[in-house]
């Protein structure tokens, strides 16, 4: 119960952040769950929080998307930017102004977001049984199908060979990180996030003239740097404080595994 709260919580939030998506709140998800396990030797096996807690956080990031296109005309996802893109095309702008000149097409939209809800609920219950069988399959008929995917909807994208290759080269890397005990999520973090920061980072110099101290100027974007210091600074200070102690096994405790 905690675990899908934690998960919808955090993916609402992320898909608030435009560009961030569903991958962002799920990666978060996965992480927070991790860190306040006792026992984090598990997750990576099949622990249950660590595949219900990113799965709650994707699905809550799917609405959490919604917020930033509807208010601002922002997608916070790949799927919100193609509703965006039609929404554009029947002559509707989205913004501040569409909840008063067009309501039917919010409520309708927030409406189909909870219908969809319902019917995922219906179908996945009575069918939980028949998706679990999935992880029966031996990797090695599973990652081979799992693998021709992902090759087809990489090149579907852009037809690029070369994103091919750089699929390639970040799945090498993201095994040899494995193998070094190295975790992958910071990487995987920094790729989802490193071309929207670049991207903020030139259209802020281009409103500054080339002027730093504009990254300073104003009491928010203070805050939010005082906020992202203390997010990077006060995890290395409080981890001791913060650890969980692991479970001591008893001598009852190891007579009833070897049971």
């Amino acid at each position: 119960g905690w675990t899908m709260l934690r998960g919808t919580g955090i993916g609402f939030i992320a898909g608030l952040l435009p560009g961030a998506g569903a991958s962002l709140g799920s990666f978060l998800a996965y992480m927070l769950e991790k860190s306040t396990a006792r026992d984090k030797s598990t997750f990576g096996k099949g622990e249950p929080r660590g595949i219900t807690a990113p799965e709650a956080g994707n699905n809550a990031a799917a609405g959490g998307a919604l917020v930033p296109m509807l208010t601002l005309g922002v997608p916070g996802s790949g799927t919100t930017a193609v509703l965006l893109a039609l929404l554009m095309t029947l002559n509707i702008t989205p913004g501040p102004l569409l909840f008063t000149e067009r309501p039917e097409v919010v409520w309708g939209l927030i409406a189909s977001l909870l219908i969809a809800n319902v019917v995922l609920l219906i179908l996945n219950v009575p069918l939980v049984r028949v998706f679990s069988r999935i992880l029966q399959v031996p990797a090695a008929v599973l990652l081979p199908g799992v693998t021709m995917i992902s090759f087809v909807g990489i090149y579907s994208l852009s037809g690029s060979y070369f994103d091919l290759l750089l699929m390639i080269g970040f799945g090498v890397l993201g095994y040899t990180l494995r193998k070094l005990s190295i975790p992958a999520v910071p990487v995987i973090l920094g790729i989802l996030l490193g071309g929207h920061m670049e991207v903020s980072l030139r259209r802020a110099m281009v409103l500054s003239d080339g002027d730093w101290t504009y990254l300073f100027a104003s009491p928010i974007s203070i805050g939010l740097w005082i906020a992202a210091v203390a997010g990077f600074i006060l995890p290395l200070f409080l981890r001791p404080y913060l650890k969980v102690p692991a479970p001591v096994m008893t001598d009852d405790d190891v007579k009833r595994d070897k049971g």
